[in-house]
């Protein structure tokens, strides 16, 4: 048993190496074979060594840790985005602090101080703020600790760094598929509006209606939480509808598969008399019954690009004027909850 704290003298004393090779080793520097790196690991792990991130920190001015701030973890969606961070970010030699807003602005700004005072060497933000320039992150750019907006960004997102895709054209191809099947009372049910992945798929959606030369009715646009309880509220209140919409997008597929199961069991046939349409891809809603519309939003790789993105700030000292915007490419699925003819 060991029973000091064990440092990398002693690893490097049982092995008979130099403490330099040891400290090479685990941190997988490649001068260092992968053979003597696995030999070293396997000791340091047999004497019960404990990396001191605390005083590596004090030495280089970085943490190696990087802030994440999602307004929930319940989402497939999410999911999806956090496992292509974790592998950009392990790839990389950072480790991750994820934080939930649950979609309100306050606990976004405690969730903002917290991790600048763990001093976390970038942020990672899916916000929930509708501010055109949220102060809750301004301490991060006084320090030049590269901020990156993912998904949901700021209303002045040409300022920040950014990735996303285009929403307004997603939702404009969402709604004028359903448009092309013949439908003519689209029913847009949506998030909060303020916030601009919202307010984008409703600019989509405006815009595919006139184009289409439908005149566009605010009564036919709910704005909810898009929660599993807001499928079946939006449900029960559709079925009042007289007439009934012949087609709902909806802005995510949680809510959309939710409010399609309740249509159904209360006998309306869909796509026969309702059309829907989904966002995001999750996996689930291939195996919806009907298989549901929707758009293919690329979690994983925006992910992936938005941990590439900051650890491209964090290893540059030039300092842009403006954000960089990084629009990944979407696609829309059609399946079974809409008209196949329209493809």
């Amino acid at each position: 048993m060991y029973k000091k704290e064990i440092t990398i003298y002693d690893i490097a004393a049982a092995l008979n190496v130099s403490a330099a090779t040891v400290s090479r080793a685990l941190k997988d520097h490649p001068a260092i074979s992968k053979k003597t790196r696995g030999k070293i690991r396997e000791k340091a792990l047999e004497m019960g060594y404990q990396t001191n991130a605390l005083a590596s920190s004090l030495r280089t001015s970085k943490s190696y840790t990087l802030g994440v701030i999602v307004p929930r973890l319940n989402s497939n969606f999410m999911s999806t985005v956090l496992a292509g961070m974790e592998k950009a970010a392990s790839d990389a030699g950072y480790h991750l602090i994820i934080m939930q807003s649950f979609e309100s602005e306050i606990k976004e700004k405690e969730n903002a101080q917290l991790l600048f005072s763990h001093r976390v060497d970038g942020l990672m933000v899916s916000t929930t703020s509708t501010s055109p320039e949220p102060a809750h992150f301004k301490p991060f750019f006084a320090k030049n600790i590269p901020v990156v907006f993912f998904d949901r960004i700021p209303q002045k997102y040409n300022q920040y760094n950014c990735v996303t895709i285009d929403n307004r054209e997603a939702a404009w191809q969402a709604t004028r598929h359903l448009l092309d099947t013949g439908k003519t009372r689209v029913l847009h049910i949506t998030g909060n509006t303020g916030i601009q992945v919202y307010k984008q798929r409703l600019e989509g959606y405006k815009a595919a209606l006139s184009e289409a030369n439908k005149p566009f009715d605010h009564q036919m646009v709910w704005e909810t939480g898009l929660s599993v309880e807001d499928g079946e509220i939006s449900a029960k209140r559709i079925m009042t509808m007289k007439p009934l919409p012949d087609a709902i997008f909806v802005a995510n597929d949680t809510c959309a598969i939710t409010i399609m199961h309740h249509l159904q069991k209360n006998g309306i046939k869909i796509p026969e008399q309702i059309e829907i349409t989904g966002f995001n891809n999750d996996p689930f809603s291939e195996f919806s019954k009907p298989s549901l519309t929707t758009i293919n939003y690329p979690g994983e790789e925006m992910g992936i690009k938005t941990v590439n993105l900051i650890i491209d700030k964090l290893n540059t000292k030039h300092i842009e004027p403006k954000g960089k915007q990084i629009v990944l490419k979407f696609g829309l699925l059609i399946r079974e909850s809409t008209n196949q003819a329209a493809k």
